[in-house]
């Protein structure tokens, strides 16, 4: 019997995007992704451990603000951590190369209007 949980990372990809629905949310994924790595090289660079707090920070900070006030949903890191780290990477390469727009459509995945948006 099934737990209800998605069982691959090829399963939960639609649904991460999905939940990224909007380009607003995918814009600050991309930022705080671009921050997180920079606070990254940077700790690595001057061999500063407080930068990688700021890596988290960022990365999630960004992220989680999107969803929150923007897409209103539930960020996928809460269920599905790993594989929502994997994803937020995978968009971020998508985006550097201009692939995102076509993943998007062939899942199908539009912008979610929220109550009260004009159609």
């Amino acid at each position: 019997m099934s737990s209800g949980r998605l069982e691959t990372f090829t399963a939960f990809w639609p649904l991460y995007l999905g939940e990224h629905s909007l380009p607003s949310t995918r814009w600050m994924h991309f930022v705080g992704s671009w921050v997180a790595l920079l606070s990254v090289v940077t700790a690595l660079v001057t061999r500063t451990p407080w930068y990688l707090v700021g890596a988290l920070v960022s990365g999630y900070g960004f992220a989680w603000v999107s969803h929150f006030f923007m897409e209103r949903n539930r960020p996928a890191t809460f269920t599905y951590p790993l594989w929502s780290f994997v994803a937020d990477w995978k968009m971020w390469a998508l985006m550097m190369t201009g692939r995102l727009n076509d993943e998007l459509a062939r899942h199908g995945v539009t912008p979610r209007l929220r109550a009260g948006q004009p159609t």
